[in-house]
């Protein structure tokens, strides 16, 4: 079985009783769009925390989010295929997958695509206060070519595209945080997203990031909720 949910900010409680309920194993897969935090601290407390993550039934693939480090920065991951495309992982930990953005998986018979970033509304407040805050949070101007491109090999059809946030035009603004000033939010990730979602074809659209569960159209955020894929 695949499984999907949203941000977990490094708090997999909710993921463990749900292994225990549905009885899973390691040829399950659970998605997670982005925050995951497994890349976080980059210390021995996200050691800790792959550690407890490992000894639970079910194999992770996360897409990158914006709190947290990419795998390529992170010394000791190493590069593997994975259902058709490439994956970031640990020797010590097979069973946690980071997707790269661009690249097209084939998950239960269906073509998959992922790009994951997103800019920190929260940036200047984790700053201010010693936390960290990772440049390379956002896709590159490389990383969306890398995407139109094979979008374009693909005469501009995919079946499902796994994202952090959204497009623009689907941005769930009530929930929006009243203590940010949005004229301030860098929402080239979005917009970009927007060109992707106006120009291929698609059957379904999964993100996280802005803490909602709901549905719009063919797009569907996911935060608390755990669903198949």
């Amino acid at each position: 079985m695949i499984y999907i949910t949203g941000d977990r900010h490094r708090n997999f409680k909710d993921i463990d009783r749900f292994c225990s309920r549905f009885k899973t194993a390691k040829e399950d897969l659970l998605i997670v769009l982005g925050d995951a935090g497994i890349n976080y601290f980059l210390d021995e407390r996200d050691y800790l925390l792959k550690c407890r993550l490992s000894a639970m039934p079910i194999t992770f693939f996360c897409i990158h989010g914006n709190h947290e480090e990419r795998p390529e920065n992170i010394e000791g991951y190493k590069e593997r295929e994975f259902m058709g495309g490439s994956v970031y992982y640990e020797e010590e930990f097979p069973d946690i997958l980071f997707a790269i953005d661009g690249e097209v998986y084939e998950l239960n018979g269906r073509s998959v695509l992922v790009i994951g970033g997103a800019y920190s509304v929260d940036k200047a407040y984790r700053l201010k206060i010693g936390q960290r805050w990772f440049e390379s949070e956002q896709p590159d101007d490389k990383t969306k070519e890398k995407v139109k491109k094979v979008l374009k090999q693909r005469k501009q059809q995919v079946d499902v595209i796994l994202s952090h946030t959204c497009p623009y035009k689907y941005i769930p603004r009530e929930m929006f945080l009243s203590c940010v000033d949005q004229s301030s939010v860098d929402c080239s990730t979005e917009r970009f997203l927007d060109e992707i979602e106006e120009e291929n074809a698609y059957q379904k659209w999964y993100c996280g990031h802005y803490h909602t569960d709901k549905s719009i159209d063919r797009l569907r955020f996911l935060y608390s909720t755990i669903e198949e894929f």
